[in-house]
């Protein structure tokens, strides 16, 4: 190869066919203590790759020392591969009124009884009419779907005899992972199409804080063995020691223009070839992050703004890492939409009964102020949710009160101490028909309340119909039924009710705009009918209280308490609300608004 522009090395081989396999060796001093692993004996995959022939699988062999040990065995070759037409994206973005519905492509289709079992767990289950018809269902807005780079396993996993299931350990930022996309782009151009027919937008869940190669000790692939120091950051005092800002041994090196380069190829290429619609940005703080912290200002996050391409998507940022500094949310500049934990813990420790939560709660139904500018034009940019990938599924929410994560092989030391959880009286599974009915009930109430929030809203694949992990907060490691979604025991009740919920949200105006609520319109009054004032929200355990919308017509009605209670409405009629719930009521129907036609609410 010849060096050119930008130190760019090239080659032209004649003759060369689609379907051609290659990697590359590279020559240089082998000096780990200076932070360069030039080492022929690796064979590394092309950076730019778009297929590849085979699945990455960890070998010790991968991360010996030079030299002598050649590993063209063990690494997938890159695959010469024609790009596909270019597919025209779709001319909208979701909009706040539908939900986005994350989802792991393995687990929500390996069990699923209509999926012609060769489909299972890959792209093309998705593009199947059961999958779309659960989705319109549930009038999704957005799919977004958890990694499918390719990826390799933690190599502490090996000896457990676990394998990592999410994805979130990426070798590859173009090639698709065969287990999920055995035809590659192809697969995942086919379930856009499908779901684009089916006005469903498709968002990717991108990894670009740190790649598969891990720290000193991980294996050589493709960045370590080309030029670590462009792909990653080095402590200035030391460059043997990688910046570990991700938790995962390195930290990409998001400010040196060659590593810059490739994440706005690959983000067009996935945009171009696949037509997808946005992205969702693992520990997105790591984009902007320079020597001595985050920097909303730094390059890469000016670049993707102005990009004509990229920066059209829909973007969400998980504004946090463990960095100095880590937690930035709120500090990501519009358009970035940003998961919003604070309105998932705020949301759990109202409905768990904590005495302090209602003020809370309060604010995240109204869209966040504290966290964004009320005096914004764009609005909340707010990803409400109340359970994720990460993280105590929703029913086990209302079912664990500690993590259970021993299948992890760690003694339950991974995975998150505070879940904000209840498990209304038997910790994790029982026959009891009381405390079924109990969580089932405690169940309806998030997910109303989700639903009736200010801006974007966020469900994971399986909460819709009770999904559980068995108590395990931290299932990155479990490819098997921890994770696998149990279709044929779903709980149809509460699929139903889900299903309610969303077609009210889409039918009904105020959750259309993303705009924070207007006091003017928007009241918050106690049972007796009286208004809630400031000052009562800080000074009263507030466990029922209603909010009030005049100008739709709909009141949303809160009750943690283990009561029926009656609300006096503004005509002085009684509206009854059950214990444990969440009455959401049409306004009109409870008033003498002569105005008001119900027959036709």
């Amino acid at each position: 190869m010849t060096c050119g522009p930008d130190n760019v090395h090239t080659a032209f081989v004649d003759g060369l066919e689609e379907g051609a396999h290659f990697g590359y060796r590279a020559y240089g001093p082998y000096e780990p203590e200076n932070g360069l692993w030039f080492d022929p004996d690796k064979l590394l995959l092309d950076p730019y790759a778009t297929h590849i022939d085979r699945a990455f699988a960890w070998n010790p062999a991968l991360a010996s020392r030079r030299y002598g040990v050649n590993t063209s065995h063990l690494v997938p070759k890159s695959v010469v591969r024609k790009l596909p037409q270019r597919m025209t994206p779709l001319a909208t973005k979701p909009g706040p009124e539908q939900a986005i519905y994350e989802l792991h492509v393995r687990s929500f289709t390996q069990l699923h009884p209509d999926i012609p079992v060769e489909d299972r767990g890959t792209l093309r289950a998705l593009s199947h009419p059961s999958i779309i018809s659960h989705l319109s269902k549930l009038n999704i807005g957005a799919v977004e779907l958890m990694p499918i780079n390719a990826w390799i396993d933690e190599r502490h996993l090996i000896p457990l005899g676990l394998c990592n299931s999410w994805g979130y350990n990426p070798v590859s930022y173009f090639a698709l992972d065969p287990r999920l996309a055995p035809g590659g782009i192809e697969d995942l151009r086919t379930a856009v199409t499908a779901l684009h027919d089916a006005g469903i937008a498709v968002l990717m869940d991108v990894v670009y804080n740190h790649n598969g190669e891990s720290d000193y000790g991980g294996a050589t692939l493709s960045f370590r063995g080309l030029d670590p120091f462009a792909y990653f950051r080095h402590h200035d005092s030391d460059p043997v020691s990688l910046v570990n800002d991700t938790g995962c041994g390195n930290t990409l090196n998001c400010q040196n223009p060659v590593m810059r380069h490739l994440i706005h190829d690959s983000l067009r290429y996935f945009v171009e070839y696949a037509g997808i619609d946005g992205f969702r940005f693992d520990l997105a703080p790591i984009l902007g992050r320079r020597s001595d912290g985050f920097d909303v200002d730094s390059p890469l996050m000016r670049e993707l703004l102005l990009d004509p391409i990229i920066g059209d998507r829909l973007l969400i940022a998980e504004p946090w890492d463990i960095g100095p500094g880590g937690y930035q949310l709120g500090e990501f500049p519009e358009p970035w939409l940003e998961w919003n934990d604070k309105y998932r813990d705020d949301v759990r420790r109202f409905w768990r009964g904590d005495s302090d939560a209602t003020s809370g709660l309060a604010t995240r139904l109204a869209g966040s102020s504290d966290v964004y500018d009320s005096d914004s034009d764009a609005g909340t940019r707010s990803v409400n949710f109340i359970a994720a990938h990460d993280g105590f599924s929703l029913a086990d929410t209302v079912a664990y009160i500690t993590k259970h994560n021993h299948a992890n092989g760690e003694n339950n030391r991974d995975g998150h101490n505070a879940n904000f959880s209840w498990n209304n009286g038997v910790e994790g599974r029982t026959d009891n028909p009381e405390i079924l009915k109990a969580r089932q009930r405690d169940l309806k109430a998030l997910i109303s309340t989700l639903f009736m929030s200010r801006g974007h809203i966020m469900i994971t694949a399986g909460d819709e119909f009770g999904r559980t992990q068995q108590g395990n907060n931290n299932a990155y490691a479990q490819d098997n039924h921890i994770t696998w979604l149990d279709w044929k025991n779903a709980d149809q009740e509460l699929l139903r009710h889900t299903a309610e919920m969303a077609t009210l949200r889409v039918e009904t105006g105020c959750f259309h705009s993303l705009d924070f609520l207007d006091p003017e319109n928007v009241e918050w009054v106690f049972p007796d009918g009286t208004p809630i004032q400031s000052d009562a929200w800080s000074e009263a355990d507030i466990d029922v209280f209603a909010m009030v919308w005049h100008q739709e017509k709909l009141a949303v009605y809160f009750n943690r308490t283990h009561a029926d209670v009656s609300f006096k409405t503004s005509s002085g009629h009684h509206q009854g609300v059950g214990a444990r719930s969440v009455s959401v009521i049409c306004n009109g129907c409870v008033s003498d608004d002569q105005k008001h036609d119900r027959m036709k609410c």
